[in-house]
C-alpha cells in the first residue's frame, strides 16, 4: 500500500493539516514451536509483509481519535489520554492497553493525534493482527512523545498490554517477532531468557504459503487459557515429584520415559509431551535450516501438526483439512497449523513450480469438504514495526 493511497484514505475521515506521518507494523508467522513460548521454550518466527498501516496527524490537545477500515462499523473512536482508560471489548482496547502500560511504567504522554488504520492481515487468522496493532501504536506513541524506549521495551509493553488490559495471557513470541524482525531472516528466540539469534531464511527454490481457513476464533474466549492452565498443572506436578525446573521446556526427550511411568492424568501427560517434543523439533529445525536441509524442515513441520492435533488438541476440522490436503499435494515438503489453533491459518513449504497446482487443489478440496472457501497467500518476510514516511 503506497503513501498516496494511505493519504487519500485518511482524507476521507479526518481533516488533513499536512505533515502526515506514516507507519507500518507487520504480522508474523511461526515456522515451528507452537504453544511453547509461555512454557519457556524456543520459537522460530519471522515477520511477514502483510500487516497494519497507520496515517497519523498531530492534534493540539491530548485527545486521540482512531478510525480503522477493518472495523468501519465502529466509526471514529475518541478518548483522552488518561491513566484511567476503561476496557470496552472493542478493537481500540489494544491501543488503550498500550497507553495504560506506558503510564504504569512512568512515562509522560502529552501528544494527541488522529490515526487512520488499515490492515491486510485477516483478523483472528493466527497472523498476530493484535500484536501488530499493539506494536504499531507503541511505535507511534514513542515517536510522537519522544520517549526513550528501546525496541525491546516496546515488545514487552505490548505483551503486558495484551496480558493485563485485554486479558489474554499470551507469551512474548508474537510481539517479539513483530518488534524485532529483519527481512529475509527468522528469529530463534528463547522465551525464558529473551536470548535470540537471527537465522537467514534461505528456502532456495521453495516458498512459504499461508493457508487461511477463514474460520475465525476469539482467543480470549477460546481454550487457549485452558491449555496454559493445564501446562501449569503439569509443571507443578513435575516440580513436586520429579525435577525442580522453572519451565516445562527445560525437560528433554529423555524425561518422557519418567512421565510415561508416573504421570497419571492422561490429558496433562499429552500437554507436557507436546511441549517437550515441540521444543526438540525447534532445535532440529534451526539446525536443518542452517544446513539448508529443507526436506528435514518439512518433515518436522508435519510432526508438529500431528502433535498439535493429537497431544495439544488445538486443531479442529478446518485446520486438519487444509493441512492434510496440502501435505498430500505434490511439491509440498511439509505443512502445519500456526498460532493458538482452533481456527485461523496454517503454513506450508512448497516448491515454486508447484505453487499454482497446490493452491488450486487445496482450494477445491477445502471447499468440497468444509463448504466455504479458504484463502491462500504467498508469504514474504519483513522488517520490524517502523515509521515509513
Amino acid at each position: 500500500m503506497n503513501k498516496e493511497e494511505l493519504k487519500q484514505k485518511f482524507d476521507t475521515i479526518f481533516y488533513n493539516p499536512g505533515n502526515l506521518k506514516y507507519y507500518f507494523s507487520p504480522g508474523r508467522i511461526n515456522l515451528i514451536g507452537e504453544h511453547i513460548d509461555y512454557n519457556g521454550g524456543l520459537v522460530f518466527p519471522c515477520a511477514i509483509s502483510l500487516g497494519t498501516y497507520a496515517v497519523v496527524s498531530l492534534r493540539r490537545d491530548q485527545k486521540i481519535s482512531l478510525y480503522s477500515e477493518n472495523f468501519s462499523e465502529a466509526g471514529v473512536v475518541s478518548f483522552a489520554l488518561s491513566k484511567d482508560l476503561k476496557k470496552e471489548n472493542r478493537w481500540t482496547d489494544y491501543v488503550k492497553g498500550v497507553i495504560h502500560e506506558l503510564y504504569k511504567a512512568g512515562h509522560s504522554l502529552y501528544q494527541g493525534f488522529n490515526a487512520y488504520i488499515v490492515g491486510n492481515l485477516p483478523n483472528g487468522a493466527s497472523l498476530s493482527s493484535s500484536a501488530s496493532l499493539e506494536l504499531l501504536f507503541c511505535e507511534i506513541i514513542r515517536d510522537l512523545n519522544d520517549l526513550e524506549l528501546t525496541d525491546l521495551d516496546l515488545v514487552q509493553i505490548s505483551q503486558r498490554a495484551e496480558n493485563n488490559f485485554v486479558g489474554l495471557k499470551c507469551g512474548i513470541m508474537d510481539q517479539f517477532a513483530i518488534g524485532m524482525s529483519k527481512k529475509n531472516h527468522a528469529i530463534l528466540l528463547d522465551c525464558a531468557t529473551l536470548e535470540y539469534h537471527y537465522a537467514p531464511l534461505d528456502l532456495k527454490n521453495h516458498v512459504i504459503l499461508i493457508l487461511n481457513t477463514n474460520k475465525r476464533r476469539d482467543l480470549v474466549t477460546s481454550k487457549y487459557n485452558e491449555r496454559r492452565k493445564e501446562c501449569e498443572q503439569g509443571l507443578e506436578w513435575i516440580r513436586s515429584s520429579y525435577k525442580k525446573v522453572d519451565f516445562l521446556c527445560e525437560l528433554e526427550p529423555k524425561d518422557i520415559h519418567f512421565l510415561d511411568k508416573n504421570l497419571v492424568d492422561e490429558t496433562i501427560y499429552k500437554r507436557v509431551y507436546h511441549v517437550i517434543s515441540e521444543m526438540d523439533r525447534v532445535k532440529k529445525t534451526y539446525k536443518a535450516l542452517l544446513e539448508l536441509d529443507l526436506e528435514t524442515v518439512g518433515k518436522l513441520l508435519n510432526e508438529s501438526h500431528q502433535s498439535l492435533k493429537e497431544n495439544y488438541e488445538v486443531t479442529g476440522k478446518e485446520l486438519d483439512t487444509i493441512v492434510e490436503v496440502t501435505q498430500a499435494s505434490a511439491g509440498v515438503l511439509g505443512a502445519r497449523m500456526i498460532g493458538a489453533g482452533f481456527a485461523g491459518c496454517a503454513i506450508a513449504i512448497v516448491k515454486k513450480e508447484a505453487v499454482d497446482e497446490v493452491i488450486s487443489k487445496v482450494k477445491k478440496a477445502y471447499l468440497d469438504k468444509i463448504g466455504y472457501a479458504c484463502d491462500i497467500y504467498l508469504a514474504e518476510t519483513s522488517n520490524r514495526t517502523k515509521r515509513i514516511a
